[in-house]
């Protein structure tokens, strides 16, 4: 802003007591001070709009080179699924009229039943592993799990 060095700073400083006066100088320093610091955010402040409306602008041209770039990727898109499909029908209209059609598949049954159970696990195995292979009433099942009592 004003490049102000000390010497100056004094010489102001004196004159402004001389013809001031003493009593009325503080009051005076005071509104110079707030007046300086107003001049100084308004200067900021000039300076971000400034900064904003700048990258504003490159936003804005970045923003029209992404939109033609998209253009561009849609337009090539657009063309090669044209080319594709002109090629794909002409294809399939040469293999259609060169092909027979094949016949139909003939339905085969499975063979399985469900009601056959086709695995069998041995007894001694189902026992070890503990699988349950009988449904157990309530009351059994109490009397199984009931704690032991020690003699």
């Amino acid at each position: 802003m004003i490049d102000l060095g000390i010497s100056k700073m004094a010489l102001i400083g004196a004159v402004a007591l001389i013809v001031i006066g003493p009593e009325k100088l503080p009051r005076v320093a005071r509104t110079v001070g707030t007046l300086l610091g107003k001049a100084q955010r308004y200067v900021n402040d000039v300076k971000a709009e400034v900064n904003r409306s700048m990258e504003l602008d490159e936003l804005r041209k970045m923003k029209d080179t992404v939109e033609s770039a998209a253009r561009d990727v849609e337009s090539s898109i657009h063309t090669s699924t044209r080319e594709f499909e002109e090629s794909w029908r002409e294809t399939t209209d040469a293999a259609l009229e060169s092909s027979v059609e094949p016949a139909a598949p003939v339905y085969r049954h499975p063979g399985k039943n469900w009601r056959l159970k086709r695995g069998a696990t041995p007894q001694w195995y189902k026992a070890r592993s503990g699988v349950r292979t009988k449904a157990l009433s309530g009351a059994a099942r109490v009397a199984r799990y009931r704690p032991r009592k020690f003699n």
